[in-house]
């Protein structure tokens, strides 16, 4: 077999908050990957970066009174800590805010501006007269000119489905200051994305690439026609000002897959690789991205643009994973189920995860459940009950009897090359990320393990006299499959790795097919290489990552949120006409295709509405069931995006976390008049 060069990367993480589980799924992904790939022999690095820069950045920092560069600095430390912990190996873990980042973001653009794909043209954006700052879409808030629903972004409405730009909301205001934005012009900077159109139709195309959902996704956008990218943003902006563009700073997305490039020159300047061999246009060498199916438009269509533009080498391979959810369900801070890396590893062995994740893990984008019934029954039946166990079963007679030493002889070859042989599928599963398959072939070999163990009965032959050098022959064999295992799962689980190479008093070196057992060899004492996952360990976790419903409001906060524009006086007679009645909630549940809305079935004491409203950022469906809440009950049926609601649930609060259903006592009535 050749020895591939390889360059992996993962995603980088935003450098704004912690690491938790949903992000891990990617990580340990890629680092499975790699580890199988360094293990095969292959010239594989690994990089990544805390992706630094934005608007998003800048505010936090204004509002700890730190500057972006101490904040950015501190996030990064913990990120590689988190990462570290939980074994994900990188070769090289840099920041986007670097002197090399720096230098390929201005080359690229230079050299993208001098084939003639960049173009400017003035614009009109909303500003932010208090901030003095121009409002990208998220920043600005106010009524949605179709429906008049609250608090909508300057995009669309999540309630009633509209589209619109920002100066098109009524009664706007900034999500910054709570001024209200007026206009003005910029002009700004474009990639002219659909240059690349074909280049980009053949390379989404090529086998390979791209997964067939995900290629399939591109085709449509292809077929819509490509826009050109807006890659500049005004100051104030924490990111790299534009060389011939004053004043003017790349927007985050252009340099942030640049700071895979920029990771990767400081490794080689510190280890003296050869950076050119990996990037150039006559690369020979494999190049994939390992990403999340939320950012695929950037690295499939723009990076490869951008890449072949600036006249660098395209990836062999962009690999999209899905989203994790817990339990079945989005995570979730109230039942305690957005769990932060550092949580998880305050209380349980991050090999658990890294085995339970491999276990889902498919070469698909279909979303993964974090089932914690599942995650304990899996972790304590096949690592702890299978394959440790045969090491435990084995070792004590060994030690007892034989002052740790292991037969001259294998007792049962033909077994010993069963195991071996099951290396050449198990090498495919884990090349092609079908982790799932691959958990699910090693674990077979355990149960066949196992069953020599049961059928030769080592415990009974102790017994009988005369019977030692058979039984010395069935312990070895069960060391030296346990020892195959432990190479198979290697990539998977390094920890209990490194435990087998003390306990065997062997390096696990290599894959299994160069393997020859180990005979009339001496082994250490044996020590128990992983317990049992404890359901009171997983019910710590959830408890320590419930938020707390005491909310402390910081004053200052508290200002920024409550500017809301006051609707126009009505008269009495018109307030009279409203029908309020206190309401059961019955049922609550998630609208499809919404962050905002959630669905109720309310009880109004005659009859049963339909309603939909914008409290999903404060409430979980559960929490919601068997409450009572205050409805405007003859509010006229609206059609809008995501269905029919027929009432209105009345809820106060400056908005996001902070909505607060009216909740009468919870002896009331549902179907009472409220007058």
């Amino acid at each position: 077999m050749s020895n591939r060069k390889i360059l992996v990367t993962s995603a980088l993480p935003y450098a704004n908050g912690p690491i938790h589980l949903g992000h891990l799924v990617e990580y340990i992904q890629t680092d499975i990957w790699v580890r199988f790939q360094k293990q095969r022999g292959h010239q594989c690095h690994f990089v990544c970066a805390d992706d630094t820069h934005g608007t998003p950045i800048m505010l936090k920092a204004d509002s700890l009174g730190i500057s972006p560069e101490d904040l950015i600095a501190q996030v990064g430390k913990e990120h590689l800590a988190d990462f570290t912990a939980f074994d994900v190996a990188f070769d090289n873990y840099h920041s986007t805010h670097s002197p090399e980042n720096k230098d390929f973001s201005a080359l690229i653009y230079q050299r993208l501006r001098d084939a003639g794909h960049i173009s400017s043209r003035t614009i009109t954006q909303a500003y932010d007269p208090v901030k003095n700052m121009f409002l990208s879409d998220r920043f600005i808030k106010g009524e949605c000119p179709k429906c008049g629903a609250l608090d909508q972004y300057g995009d669309g409405c999540e309630v009633c489905g509209a589209t619109y730009s920002p100066t098109e909301l009524k009664n706007a205001v900034s999500a910054i200051s709570g001024a209200k934005p007026v206009e003005k012009d910029s002009v700004h900077y474009f990639f002219n994305l659909a240059d690349f159109t074909e280049m980009l139709r053949d390379w989404t195309t090529a086998t390979g690439h791209l997964q067939p959902e995900v290629r399939n996704k591109m085709g449509e956008w292809l077929d819509g026609g490509l826009q050109q990218w807006d890659i500049s943003r005004d100051a104030p902006y924490f990111g790299f000002e534009i060389p011939d563009a004053p004043g003017k700073y790349f927007y985050v997305w252009l340099d942030a897959p640049i700071g895979y490039m920029a990771s990767f020159k400081n490794l080689c300047d510190r280890q003296g690789l050869d950076f050119d061999s990996f990037w150039a246009k006559d690369s020979t060498a494999e190049l994939y991205h390992f990403i999340g199916k939320d950012i695929i438009y950037f690295h499939a269509l723009f990076w490869p643009a951008m890449l072949q533009g600036a006249d660098f080498r395209t990836p062999s391979a962009v690999f999209a994973h899905g989203f994790l959810t817990v339990n079945g369900e989005k995570m979730s801070k109230s039942r305690g189920t957005f769990i932060k890396a550092r949580t998880y590893l305050d209380h349980l062995n991050p090999e658990y995860l890294r085995y339970y994740f491999a276990a889902k893990l498919s070469a698909g984008v279909d979303d993964i459940d974090l089932n914690f019934d599942d995650f304990s029954q899996r972790v304590n039946s096949d690592l702890v009950g299978k394959v440790v166990n045969i090491a435990s079963r084995c070792s004590g007679f060994i030690a007892k009897r034989f002052a740790n030493q292991l037969s001259a002889t294998c007792s049962e070859p033909t077994l010993f090359q069963d195991f071996v042989n099951a290396n050449v599928q198990i090498a495919e599963l884990y090349e092609t990320r079908e982790f799932g398959k691959a958990m699910r072939e090693i674990m077979a070999l355990a149960d066949k393990a196992n069953q020599y163990i049961d059928e030769k009965k080592p415990w009974l032959i102790a017994k009988e006299q005369g019977r030692d050098a058979e039984l010395q022959d069935v312990c070895t064999m069960g060391i030296n499959l346990f020892r195959l295992l432990a190479v198979y799962l290697k990539p998977v689980t390094p920890r209990l790795a490194a435990g087998a190479e003390l306990f065997l008093n062997a390096e696990i070196t290599g894959w299994v097919a160069e393997l020859q057992p180990l005979l009339n060899h001496t082994l250490n004492d044996f020590t128990p290489l992983m317990i049992r996952v404890e359901a009171d360990k997983i019910a710590a976790i959830i408890e320590d990552s419930k938020e707390s419903l005491e909310k402390t409001v910081d004053k200052h906060a508290a200002v920024e949120k409550r500017f809301e524009p006051i609707a126009p006086t009505i008269e009495f007679n018109d307030f009279a006409k409203l029908d309020l009645r206190l309401a059961k909630i019955v049922k609550a549940s998630y609208v499809e295709g919404s962050d905002k809305l959630l669905q109720l079935t309310v009880d109004i004491g005659d009859e049963t509405r339909n309603i939909l409203s914008g409290i999903r950022s404060a409430y979980e469906p559960a929490d919601l069931e068997g409450k009572l809440t205050l409805v405007v009950a003859n509010l006229a049926p609206r059609k809008m995006r995501f269905g029919l609601s027929e009432g209105m649930v009345l809820a106060a609060g400056p908005g996001e976390k902070d909505i607060w259903l009216l909740s009468p006592d919870a002896g009331a009535v549902a179907g009472l008049r409220v007058n």
